[in-house]
């Protein structure tokens, strides 16, 4: 048989009844009518897995794909409509923000009150508040009602109880997003510690690459039902396939991909500032990844390939076609022109090119935006024929980030020798 498990997920249903008016609804509750008026909507359809006891195991799928419904059914939080679920040893959860905690008690009143769920005694919970508040490190906020508190500072005291009260199986859904990064560092770390420990771990995040690092396991939902589990990179292959709308589809390289537009099946910006003189156009973009497969998600360390397609309203005259990378915060990082890189664009009127810049992926893990441009020289003046800013989005997932923007993929060698004797 196998190891003893920590959860197990027998079936499990979620079926929601969705009502047009609040009479309906009343009507319905009071048995006044025979009439059915609702209708089901199934957030969980017949779901199955099981945790193994020290497993650290993922849950991604895309929004409305039933992640945080099962793990509230796991924490009794929600009941199943159908199916069971069985657990073996004491839970601590961290669920969305301000589940479990009462908004008008102060930050110590809500340790107590969460211990006190957790079947701890007072004596026990005074005996783990210093190492709470020094996790926490929210100072002299411990002392008013939590509702004054800001969202990272919410975070903080939640994830300080829900890893401090000796949890054997610990809980997370996307919570910590909120935090900083130095206190996101400091949860990881504490992930390390209970991982050696043993403990299970079950884990909810779009962080794809905190999934990849720490998950043995990751399970894929999608509109409610579990569609495959695996190891890692698999599972996040798959996800990147329902991101664009490909997961009945094995990867496709890009003569198979020419049928439609490519940015119909990656995430564009609505928002994205577009401008210039038109004599060439910028119709068409993407990213792949280094089997060809169009995404918005890219491992670090692996090829990827930022191509346009430019359609010339002129004949022009060594145009330039370029991209540009930047953070969130609007920091330009890294990007390339065709100018740079010694290539020539032909550019008559009528005619499209395909520009294809193919590169090893050295950013740190993270969000960027990507920014196309096409511009060139007539008659001796500068002309900004086509940019489209701020396009689309790329994510790159990491499972070793180093200091600043990129890697210096440094290969490390030590030697030692022994003190030379007096």
């Amino acid at each position: 048989m196998d190891n003893k498990f920590a959860i197990r997920v027998d079936q499990v249903s979620k079926i929601y009844k969705l009502y047009n008016k609040p009479s309906d609804r009343l009507r319905d509750g009071l048995g006044l009518t025979r009439k059915k008026r609702y209708r089901e909507h199934r957030a969980l359809d017949q779901v199955s897995f099981t945790v193994q006891e020290g497993e650290t195991v993922g849950i991604i799928g895309v929004n409305g794909s039933g992640k945080s419904t099962i793990l509230k059914i796991i924490t009794g939080v929600l009941t199943p409509t159908e199916g069971s679920v069985t657990v073996n040893g004491r839970i601590s959860a961290l669920l969305e923000l301000g589940a479990g905690f009462n908004m008008e008690y102060t930050g110590i009143e809500n340790v107590y009150l969460n211990g006190s769920m957790l079947g701890f005694t007072d004596e026990e919970i005074e005996q783990r508040l210093p190492e709470i508040l020094r996790f926490a490190d929210i100072g002299d906020f411990v002392n008013q009602p939590v509702k004054t508190y800001s969202s990272g500072m919410f975070v903080r005291l939640a994830f300080a109880v829900a890893i401090n009260i000796d949890p054997e199986i610990l809980i997370v859904d996307e919570a910590l997003s909120v935090g900083d990064v130095f206190f996101q560092a400091k949860c990881y770390h504490k992930f390390e510690e209970f991982k050696k420990q043993g403990k299970t771990i079950l884990f909810v995040s779009h962080d794809l690459s905190s999934i990849s690092k720490y998950c043995d396991r990751v399970i894929v939902l999608n509109q409610g039902t579990k569609l495959d589990e695996g190891n890692p990179k698999a599972m996040v292959d798959l996800y990147k396939r329902l991101l664009v709308h490909q997961e009945g589809e094995p990867p496709q390289g890009e003569a198979n991909q020419n049928a439609k537009a490519w940015k119909q099946s990656i995430e564009v910006n609505p928002e994205l500032l577009e401008y210039g003189e038109k004599q060439a156009e910028i119709i068409d973009f993407a990213v792949t990844d280094g089997r060809g497969m169009l995404t918005n998600t890219v491992e670090k360390g692996k090829l990827c390939t930022i191509k346009m397609r430019i359609l010339f309203h002129e004949d022009l005259q060594e145009p330039v076609a370029a991209f540009t990378i930047k953070d969130m915060k609007g920091t330009e990082l890294t990007g390339t022109n065709t100018m740079y890189e010694k290539v020539s664009l032909p550019a008559k009127a009528g005619s499209i090119a395909e520009v294809s810049f193919t590169q090893e992926m050295n950013l740190q893990g993270g969000n960027y935006l990507i920014s196309f441009g096409c511009t060139g020289y007539m008659d001796g003046e500068f002309h900004v024929f086509h940019r489209l800013y701020d396009a689309c989005n790329i994510t790159v997932i990491s499972i070793k980030d180093t200091v600043g923007f990129y890697d210096m993929n440094s290969q490390v060698t030590v030697t030692t020798a022994l003190q030379a004797q007096r």
